[in-house]
């Protein structure tokens, strides 16, 4: 995801805002956290929840400027570079849940993790799959057809979901046909396991609406090019998106606001929440120009793979390395952080010092122009 030209700002802070603000709720200090910092439980929607598609979102916005350019390339460079790009965002994927690679054995000692026991899908392998598929579809299609498929795969999953779920309850955790699917193709070994019990809320199936959200991002990228700094542009973004979050809630009633299955009308209510932001963003920025503080979101959406990347990896090993018997970060908000403030106040402080340490890397890069491709 490349840095936009100055002139679409909006874009630039909205993919910064987005990393920002998925660096602090993946990184409280402890699990006693304020209610919107985290993800809802199962059907339903908090703040924490629009995360993740809204990167997706932004995907998609930085493609409305970097597909041109494949527009001068011959068909076999085009598919190499985007199947280069997806590997290499999912093995890194991959390997981050990987790591460290070893773990405490039954004996106490470590052991090699086998890649047996590793998780396959999660975000960033969710990102390169929806890449691919969005770029293909945007490579071969005109715009209206990417509004057909995207309506087909909405519609779609809603279909599978319904069809092959257990009957009378198909969108229950244990009885949904994404994890059907996932059982069946991967195993439970190679599932996520936070829940309990062997579920991914990235799996294979529920890709399949994800690909929307950058879809949608795309298209709202191109038509902010075009006409989204006008009063009517700005009009209609809000327009469609108000009107996307009111189908988004009809839609609930039979087919339910779902992050973890990643449901059609999940998709509908994010899309509609990132056009009313976009649509903020602008009139603040574009309409009011009102531009002083926006530095500090430039910073992550200039580098937002890598200082996303490093917040991961630097949790992993701050909870691998041990001070006595504790993890490393366990001590520092034992030790440092709830003293200061118990409870939900000290996680919620870890979680922004932890965001200015990744924001501080990023300033580094970004004063000596190191901008991290992949």
């Amino acid at each position: 995801m490349q840095t936009t030209p100055q002139r679409f700002l909006p874009l630039d802070v909205f993919r910064g805002l987005t990393v920002c603000f998925m660096i602090i709720v993946n990184t409280p200090g402890t699990n006693d956290i304020f209610a919107p910092l985290e993800h809802a439980r199962w059907h339903g929607f908090t703040p924490t929840d629009l995360v993740f598609p809204s990167f997706l979102f932004a995907v998609g916005n930085a493609m409305s400027f970097s597909m041109r350019k494949y527009q001068q390339m011959g068909n076999a460079t085009v598919l190499s570079k985007i199947f280069r790009r997806t590997l290499l965002i999912f093995l890194l994927g991959f390997i981050m849940y990987w790591l460290p690679f070893v773990r405490t054995g039954a004996d106490g000692h470590w052991e090699f993790i086998p890649i047996s026991d590793t998780r396959i899908l999660g975000v960033l392998q969710r990102i390169a799959l929806c890449y691919c598929f969005a770029s293909l579809l945007i490579h071969y299609l005109p715009k209206k057809a990417l509004l057909i498929v995207s309506a087909v795969l909405l519609l779609g999953y809603w279909a599978i979901m319904y069809a092959f779920g257990e009957p009378g309850a198909p969108y229950e955790i244990h009885s949904n046909a994404a994890l059907y699917v996932d059982q069946f193709i991967m195993g439970d070994s190679h599932l996520y396991h936070g829940e309990g019990f062997a579920f991914d809320p990235e799996g294979i199936l529920s890709t399949l609406p994800a690909i929307v959200n950058v879809i949608a991002g795309y298209l709202a990228g191109l038509f902010i090019q075009e006409k989204g700094k006008t009063p009517q542009g700005i009009t209609r973004l809000i327009t469609a998106g108000a009107i996307l979050i009111l189908i988004a809630w009809l839609w609930n009633t039979q087919f339910p606001v779902n992050k973890k299955l990643w449901t059609s009308s999940f998709v509908l209510n994010t899309v509609g929440i990132d056009l009313l932001i976009i649509s903020l963003l602008i009139y603040i920025i574009d309409f009011k120009n009102s531009t002083g503080w926006t530095s500090f979101f430039t910073v992550f959406g200039k580098n937002p793979l890598f200082l996303y990347l490093l917040s991961e990896v630097g949790v992993i090993f701050l909870s691998f390395f041990t001070i006595g018997t504790v993890s490393v970060f366990a001590w520092l908000n034992i030790h440092i952080f709830q003293p200061i403030a118990p409870g939900k106040v000290g996680s919620l402080i870890f979680a922004l010092t932890y965001m200015l340490f990744c924001w501080s890397v990023g300033k580094i890069l970004d004063k000596k122009r190191i901008y991290v491709r992949v």
